[in-house]
């Protein structure tokens, strides 16, 4: 051992010639290693989608999506399941472990699916089942707004903020799901028409004379302009 130290003394320039060819074989090697800074991992995501025409997004919650995700939380490999209700629809997007089988899984999924249709309520569309492939090219997010307020303050709620979002230069579009179109009923009594001698188009012209956009131009209250 001594003899190797003091060989390596005598001989200083071998010894720093001999360090300086193995840094550079070693940076020669790890440039021809093969990197990827996102290496192709797939990670499988299928998404069940489930129409019943006219369901408010808590019965969709209670009819559509309940017995659905009973039956599919049985299915392995499943990293996290996240649950959508609104109006007319019910989705689940299912999340499995990295590097499961995606075929073997679409199956899994198809299955649950066809076992949980015989307790969906009459009138619902056949639900369908398809893989979400990730574009890079098209981005996306999505909020959800959930919570204890009724629903037409969450309505309110999400169209400020859609509002608030389009106007950011980055954003193309932007979507609500489960926003119901206010509508206004009106019953008429027969009698009453008749008496005042008005029909029902006499009562479809007034109202259509009575709804309408107009200017009303700006109030300067001297707190604000409004």
């Amino acid at each position: 051992m001594l003899g190797m130290i003091d060989a390596a003394l005598h001989r200083t320039r071998t010894v720093v010639l001999i360090l300086l060819l193995l840094l550079v074989a070693g940076y020669m090697s790890y440039q021809s290693i093969p990197k990827e800074a996102e290496p192709d991992i797939t990670i499988p995501f299928i998404y069940v989608s489930i129409t019943h025409s006219g369901i408010s997004p808590e019965d969709a919650e209670r009819l559509l999506l309940r017995p659905m995700e009973k039956e599919l939380r049985g299915i392995d490999g499943v990293k996290e399941m996240t649950s959508t209700a609104s109006e007319g629809h019910g989705s689940v997007l299912l999340e499995f472990v990295a590097g499961a089988d995606t075929n073997s899984a679409l199956a899994d999924v198809r299955e649950k699916v066809s076992l949980a249709k015989a307790k969906l309520p009459d009138g619902t569309d056949e639900p369908t089942v398809n893989e979400v492939t990730m574009a890079s090219e098209n981005p996306a997010i999505t909020v959800m707004l959930s919570g204890t307020a009724p629903e037409r303050a969450l309505i309110t709620i999400a169209r400020d903020l859609k509002d608030k979002l389009e106007s950011m230069r980055e954003v193309l579009e932007v979507d609500i799901g489960g926003d119901r179109e206010d509508m206004i009923e009106i019953l008429v009594d027969p009698l009453l028409m008749e008496s005042y001698d008005l029909d029902q188009q006499d009562i479809y012209n007034l109202i259509s004379r009575n709804n309408r956009l107009v200017a009303a131009g700006t109030l300067d209250s001297g707190q604000g302009r409004f």
